[in-house]
């Protein structure tokens, strides 16, 4: 089953500036905080039994977050990904229903092409200057992937709020 709007909008006005948040504090600090990912998890927690149609569903969208905990954990023992990154991923993962993969992936891959090309421009140029202590401008190839996953998962939950399943 594909996100429902009402689903959708138990979800944001709460995972919305968490999301602001990663987003700021990875291009900040280079950092994904372990406490905005598990406020992340727990807003699932506590909401997801009333947004979700029924208890198998709440109960396999645990399951993703296990599973991409575990796959992120992986990637990042062998250097695929940053910890934050990874952690970010699993505690966003409850939130996308699997038949909406191919859209999430699809959000991820534009809103990946867009921080990087904007956080590049900015880097070079004299918009740097209006945030100059980010760590993310110092960083030579690394990029702070909060602020496209934090952006996907955002727009994620704004579609199905705007268009449902």
């Amino acid at each position: 089953m594909a996100i429902t709007a009402s689903s959708a909008w138990w979800f944001l006005p709460f995972v919305l500036p968490l999301c602001f948040y990663v987003a700021f504090t990875d291009l900040s600090r280079m950092k994904i905080t372990n406490q905005s990912v598990i406020v992340l998890a727990l807003v699932f927690v506590i909401l997801g039994p009333f947004a979700m149609p029924d208890l198998e569903i709440y109960l396999w969208r645990l399951a993703q977050l296990v599973i991409m905990l575990i796959v992120g954990a992986l990637l990042n023992a062998i250097g695929a990904m940053g910890a934050g990154d990874a952690k970010f991923i699993a505690a966003a993962a409850p939130y996308v229903a699997l038949p909406d993969l191919r859209l999430i992936m699809a959000l991820l891959a534009a809103s990946l092409l867009g921080a990087f090309v904007t956080h590049r421009i900015a880097r070079a140029t004299g918009l740097r200057r209006l945030a100059p202590h980010w760590a993310s401008w110092d960083q030579g190839k690394k990029f702070p992937m909060g602020l496209a996953l934090g952006m996907a998962l955002a727009l994620y939950l704004i579609l199905g709020a705007l268009k449902g399943a």
